[in-house]
C-alpha cells in the first residue's frame, strides 16, 4: 500500500516535525514493513508547466514515424506569452487537451536537460512529456 507523507501528517495530527526519512525508520521500529521511500518529481528542475495545444500538424517523416508540429499555450512561462511551437511524437492528445510542458533549461529525470534545438524541421522550445518521462509512472502514452 502506498502512503503519503501529508496523508500520515492529517491522519496523524501530532505527529513530530521530522524527515521522511525519520519518519521511515519510526515506521519500520513499530513493525510495519517499508518497501521503499518514492519522491515523484524530486530530480525534475527548472520551468514544468501546464500548457494548452492549441493546434498541430501531423508531419510524416521518411523513417516512418509522424511527428506532431504543436503550438502550445504555456501562459507567461516562456517569458513571452505567446505560444511555444514543440515537435513531439505522442499522438494522445487533442487541441484544448492541457499537457504537462518541461520548457528550455529543465532538467527531466535522468539529467535529461531540455535546450530549444532543431529537429525535424522545426526547432522544438521544450516537450510534452509522458508520466514515465516525468519518472510519475510506467505510462509512455
Amino acid at each position: 500500500m502506498r502512503a503519503p507523507v501529508s496523508w500520515i501528517r492529517a491522519v496523524v495530527p501530532d505527529l513530530p516535525d521530522v524527515s521522511t526519512e525519520d519518519l521511515a525508520a519510526r515506521l519500520t521500529a513499530l513493525g510495519l514493513k517499508l518497501e521503499a521511500i518514492e519522491r515523484p518529481g524530486h530530480d525534475i528542475s527548472g520551468p514544468l508547466v501546464v500548457g494548452r495545444v492549441l493546434s498541430f500538424e501531423d508531419e510524416p517523416q521518411s523513417n516512418g514515424k509522424t511527428i506532431r508540429w504543436c503550438s502550445v499555450d504555456v501562459g507567461e512561462a516562456n517569458g513571452t506569452g505567446g505560444p511555444q511551437g514543440i515537435v513531439c511524437g505522442a499522438h494522445n492528445f487533442a487541441v484544448g487537451d492541457l499537457v504537462p510542458v518541461i520548457l528550455p533549461g529543465g532538467v527531466l529525470p535522468g539529467d535529461f536537460s531540455i535546450s530549444a534545438r532543431k529537429t525535424y524541421g522545426h526547432v522544438s522550445a521544450g516537450m510534452i512529456c509522458s508520466a514515465n518521462e516525468l519518472g510519475l509512472g510506467d505510462d509512455h502514452d
